[in-house]
């Protein structure tokens, strides 16, 4: 790691909130965090133990956050998987069909090659949910161990589902417990983790109180209300719906995060609002179900966390924010809506949920905040200010490209290219590995 680096030339929007817009702006990290963001001209002078980093007029922001990701759905991509009609049957004609297949190689180079995308799309941080039956025990580490060689923070989280047996439900308790007990010993400010769960139709009574045990472990990562059958399910074990029951069982809280929330009522985003838990919307997953689209500006309204996340789709956290505002004009018929809660949720809300989860400032240009800064190859070609960042961000960074992207301090992507990573090398990897999962899948 270089002790400093100095980002200069371009404009700097800050993030948090409020955002601020810094025209000509610069941004000095030391020692993995940032130092001092401000004017290029009052920049502290470059000695020679300073990296200087010229982003060439373009557009300087911090590193973005992915708040529900799935590395593991890397083998998925161009599957020959059987036709499903339904939620219930993508999940067991897909997903459960490859995550009981995976091998220890396959778990290491399925985080790989999403990681990399992650970075080069610039993402820094992620909440990751894993699953892979075939080898549950010490698969956390292995992701773990890819992802942060890589550069890439990330909060991981194991998948407890009563699908496959009662010994595997168990081994999958211990592995979210292992790896949650291991955290201290690693010393490590940019690896976090959450007690995973699937959803709650997949979860026994049993289950979930064996899983509420660990509540002290630090709040919990669950699939909440993605498809009406989990509705269903929750409705016909006598509860009014699936936060409902989620919260009997102690499950919700400011550290939990409750993804999907399509099919929630009133009361339950009053539950959710009430007991701090985290909502993340996954717009591009849910679309490709087709289990409905997340009623977003009514928990917004109802005072709910939202934040965002790709649910694996999508590497580019920018290109799901501009899913989530289109869906949700779709939906409503209405051109008006969703626009800016998309820009914040992508520049407020998800570094305030990583800050929370990683318990110091992420995602934000501040001093003290995280080193993690992006240089993007976006000219604007219009006047940036305060007033119209967000349709810069989702209408001109969207489609630009992280030149060079910085976390905690290192330089991990440079030219466009992940530095130190040989993409070839690990694309044949993936690609002989893939080819023996789906020969026995």
């Amino acid at each position: 790691m270089t002790d400093k680096i100095l980002v200069r030339n371009g404009t700097v929007l800050t993030f948090g909130d409020p955002s601020g817009v810094l025209e000509d702006g610069a941004v000095l990290v030391e020692n993995g965090h940032i130092a001092w963001v401000g004017p290029a001209g009052q920049a502290p002078s470059a000695g020679e133990e300073t990296t200087v980093i010229d982003a060439g007029g373009g557009v300087i922001t911090p590193g973005l956050v992915n708040a529900h990701m799935h590395l593991y759905s890397t083998f998925a991509c161009g599957i020959a998987a059987r036709a499903s009609r339904n939620f219930g049957e993508i999940l067991e004609n897909l997903w459960w069909r490859l995550d009981r297949a995976m091998t220890a190689p396959d778990v290491k180079l399925s985080a790989m090659v999403p990681a990399v995308r992650c970075l080069k799309a610039g993402v820094t941080t992620i909440v990751d949910h894993h699953a892979s039956y075939g080898t549950t025990s010490g698969s956390l580490s292995m992701v773990a161990e890819a992802v942060r060689d890589l550069g890439l923070r990330a909060c991981l989280a194991y998948e407890v589902s009563d699908r496959a047996g009662d010994a595997e439900t168990i081994r999958a308790i211990g592995e979210n417990s292992d790896f949650l007990s291991s955290l201290p010993g690693r010393g490590d400010p940019d690896l976090c983790g959450l007690f995973g769960l699937h959803a709650s139709f997949t979860l026994s009574d049993e289950t979930l109180r064996r899983c509420a045990e660990y509540a002290d472990h630090g709040g919990f990562h669950v699939h909440c209300a993605e498809d009406r059958a989990d509705l269903d399910d929750a409705l016909t074990r006598g509860h009014a719906g699936v936060v409902d029951r989620l919260d009997r069982f102690g499950i919700l809280g400011p550290r939990t995060i409750a993804a999907h929330c399509i099919h929630v009522s009133d009361d339950e985003m009053e539950s959710l609002a009430r007991t701090g838990t985290i909502v993340v919307t996954n717009p591009q997953s849910n679309m490709n179900n087709a289990v409905g689209t997340a009623p977003v500006d009514r928990l917004l309204a109802a005072g709910c966390t939202v934040g965002l996340g790709s649910d694996g789709m999508t590497a580019d956290i920018v290109e799901e924010a501009r899913a989530l505002f289109m869906s949700h004009r779709q939906r409503t018929g209405d051109p008006t809506v969703m626009f800016g809660e998309a820009a914040a949720i992508v520049t407020s809300t998800n570094p305030a949920i990583a800050t929370r989860l990683f318990g110091r400032p992420v995602g934000i240009i501040e001093p003290g905040a995280a080193g993690d800064v992006v240089a993007w190859d976006y000219l604007p070609p219009t006047p940036l200010d305060e007033s119209n960042a967000a349709g810069h961000l989702l209408f001109g960074l969207s489609a630009a490209r992280a030149r060079t992207v910085i976390a905690s301090g290192r330089v991990v992507v440079s030219d466009f290219e992940a530095v130190g990573v040989d993409e070839a090398a690990i694309a044949a990897e993936s690609l002989d590995l893939a080819r023996s999962l789906w020969s026995r899948w």
